[in-house]
């Protein structure tokens, strides 16, 4: 093997070596991370300018008084309760795009909730489990980690084509090499993805329900959301399917619910 894929092969040593290990907030699960918070932050401030350059903001004064009063009320809670959130410049916006139904929390705190969205939500309950969500997944650092996720991907690409091509048979590498991103595509990526999905309905339950949202509405809006189209299998999707994602949320009420009756006295 030569001096080139030596260095790349101590390079994906060295790399890591320096994962930052970290837990999911309420959740526990253990993280590998190799993005600075200060550099994620940096990152979703970039990113929310630019959605905000490229998306139309509604005037709706009652969407917005929702979407900003929802917020308002899961990021008091997440200030209080998580370190990562004290860091976060929380701003709620309402992007007026009928065609779309999908809400999304930047790194740092930047809620944007589409029109579309708001056909499928009844109450500041149902809205809230959305919301509570999306902010979930950026408490968890979930966008840092899928880019170390795809950090490691290539680095592991880098490996296994240094190995192969050192063995001077070109059909074999492109074969290794096709095999590999569809294996850790389906069997890393994906499922990962969905990992965090569900993680991001635990949190986001908590959140709510800590913040007065009644944790039931979570099935009601995703039996409403799951019959707006058709979903692709579960293997080949970053969301889990439909039914499992609700029959998670049922197992989990059990344990959100004194959260949310505690909100109330």
């Amino acid at each position: 093997m030569n001096n080139y894929y030596r260095q790349i092969i101590i390079g994906a040593i060295l790399a890591l070596l320096f994962i930052g290990c970290t837990k999911a907030p309420i959740t526990g699960r253990s993280q590998m991370i190799m993005v600075s918070p200060q550099q994620e932050l940096a990152l979703g401030f970039e990113s929310a300018k630019q959605v905000l350059q490229k998306e139309k903001v509604s005037t709706d004064p009652q969407k917005n008084a929702m979407v900003k009063r929802i917020g308002q009320r899961i990021a008091q809670v997440a200030n209080a309760q998580y370190t990562i959130a004290k860091s976060f410049q929380w701003e709620f916006f309402v992007i007026d795009k009928d065609e779309e139904a999908n809400a999304f929390c930047l790194p740092g705190g930047k809620v944007f909730v589409y029109t579309g969205l708001f056909k499928y939500v009844a109450n500041d309950d149902e809205l809230a489990m959305v919301m509570g969500h999306e902010i979930g997944h950026a408490l968890a650092r979930h966008g840092a980690e899928r880019m170390s996720s795809g950090q490691l991907a290539q680095i592991g690409g880098q490996v296994l084509g240094a190995v192969m091509q050192s063995r001077g048979n070109q059909a074999n590498t492109a074969l290794a090499m096709q095999a590999f991103g569809i294996g850790t595509q389906l069997g890393v990526m994906l499922p990962h993805s969905r990992t965090q999905e569900y993680e991001a309905d635990h949190i986001g339950l908590v959140l709510a329900a800590k913040a007065g949202y009644n944790p039931r509405s979570a099935l009601t809006f995703w039996e409403k959301f799951s019959k707006s189209g058709k979903t692709p299998p579960e293997y080949l999707s970053t969301h889990p399917a439909p039914t499992n994602r609700i029959a998670k949320i049922k197992s989990l009420l059990p344990k959100v619910m004194p959260l949310y009756n505690a909100s109330k006295r």
